[in-house]
């Protein structure tokens, strides 16, 4: 079995990621002291991907308390990491729990007032924040590629499923809404059709699951041999017929993003250019096949005039792109220190759709829809700019590891890089499904960080570089 070491550029505080181990070296084995975690996280991954299919089609009259399913599951992860002392001692980690607890005060005495709205957004820095270490932590690079895989063997029949809610009315089954709603839970498209959820509860979530799915493609592209070909191939397939019938230019531009990603690795690694110029070829082949089939191209035209459409109103690649990844930042950070906000803030969750049904009685956004507008707002200037750094150096930490390791020819983190950057700096994580990809992409990009030799078959205290 493989005894871990942990990158000390990441993982920079004293004993951090150490196995706690009996007297006896030979007493546990580096499985059985990881498995309840590694089983934690996959079900964390599974319910993130199918907690949309339980809330609309399964199980409608729990739809509100599925609405949090994972959030047992982090704590559950958490306390078995605790109790294993495998709980990183990051200096990030660290003063986010500070901020997450000292938060709750701050909106109960200044803020708010509500002790519901308060845990619900504490629970994002308390609960969900410390899983992105933990899973850097317990998982391998190995497993990071299990994770790959298994993306890609959803991404097949989730592919048919968005087809059929791509065809289907709103009335149908497959377009159900949350708690069986029979208005449907497709969202606006383009001429007369909406665009399909998949499993999620809307479609930002099937957005994110095919930006992931973005990912593993190109990366199992650059590294074939670590998967089956028939499945790659396939899987292929999905993601071009997805990009249509998902009537999102989020997942058309994360396609262009991590194809750019792929370029540079290609430039920084010569191996990888005949595999990058075959890739292209099979692609290209997938997309004149697809065209063929009229569905295909149904597709396409409703995604061309929701295109043309969207660029006219929200400024092409600058409101789509700039405005959704970078947009809002500048601002946020300006209106912190404007004095127009509270210095302590509103109080943490303020921003979130549940703070507005449980003080309003129905959805909205009480302070910003823009992530670091959201934080500052909830937390005010300190707080919140706090919290944003932390986000924002983590990331770095993360891209200054990924391009080393591409550099050593390793294209796992980089690839990864190219939605978890984004998502790890300014993800809108008051949306649960979006916090949940957030948090499992961070997680995976830290552990195919890790560094991994082969030592013996049992677990000894790992030894930080520092």
């Amino acid at each position: 079995m493989d005894s871990i070491v942990t990158d000390s550029e990441l993982y920079p505080g004293k004993g951090l990621g150490r196995a706690s181990v009996n007297a006896n070296p030979g007493y546990h084995t580096q499985k059985d002291l990881y498995k309840p975690i590694k089983n934690g996280i996959w079900l964390y991954f599974f319910l993130l991907i199918f907690e949309g299919a339980l809330r609309k089609w399964f199980l409608p009259g729990l739809a509100t308390p599925l609405l949090i399913v994972r959030d047992p599951i982090a704590l559950y992860i958490i306390i078995a990491a605790w109790q294993r002392k495998i709980i990183p001692s990051d200096p990030g980690l660290i003063w986010m729990t500070i901020i997450g607890f000292f938060s709750i005060l701050t909106a109960l005495c200044f803020g708010h007032g509500s002790l519901l709205v308060a845990a619900y957004g504490a629970r994002i820095l308390l609960l969900h924040f410390p899983l992105i270490f933990i899973i850097g932590s317990v998982f391998q690079r190995d497993d990071v590629v299990k994770i790959g895989i298994v993306i890609l063997i959803i991404a097949i029949p989730m592919t048919f499923l968005i087809a059929a809610q791509f065809y289907s009315p709103q009335s149908a089954w497959v377009n159900r809404g949350l708690g069986g709603d029979m208005k449907g839970a497709g969202f606006s498209g383009a001429l007369g059709y909406m665009r399909p959820p998949g499993t999620f509860s809307f479609t930002t979530g099937n957005s994110q699951f095919y930006s992931l799915v973005t990912c593993f493609v190109f990366y199992f592209l650059l590294n074939s041999k670590e998967i089956n070909r028939i499945l790659l191939i396939a899987s292929a397939f999905c993601l071009l017929a997805a990009i249509p019938l998902t009537i999102s230019r989020s997942v058309f531009f994360q396609v262009i993003v991590t194809s750019l990603f792929v370029v540079i690795a290609s430039i920084r690694n010569s191996k990888y250019i005949m595999k990058v110029i075959f890739g292209g070829l099979l692609l290209f082949a997938a997309l004149a096949v697809l065209s063929q089939y009229s569905f295909f191209q149904t597709a396409t035209e409703a995604f061309t005039a929701r295109f043309t459409n969207a660029s006219a109103s929200e400024g092409g690649v600058e409101g789509t792109f700039l405005d959704r990844y970078l947009g809002g930042m500048l601002t946020a950070i300006g209106n912190g220190f404007s004095g127009k906000l509270p210095f302590l803030g509103y109080g943490i969750g303020m921003g979130t759709n549940v703070a507005s049904m449980f003080l309003q009685g129905r959805r909205g956004f009480f302070v910003s829809e823009e992530e670091w507008g959201r934080i500052i707002a909830e937390l005010g200037p300190i707080m919140g700019l706090g919290v944003i750094a932390i986000r924002v150096s983590l990331t770095f930490k993360i891209i200054r590891a990924g391009y080393k390791r591409l550099n050593q020819g390793d294209s796992l983190t980089w690839l990864l890089l190219s939605v978890g950057a984004i998502a790890l700096a300014q993800g809108g994580w008051a949306q649960p499904t979006s916090l949940g990809f957030s948090i499992i992409i961070s997680g995976l990009m830290l552990a195919s960080i890790r560094s991994v030799i082969l030592k013996s078959n049992k677990v000894t205290p790992v030894r930080s570089n520092s």
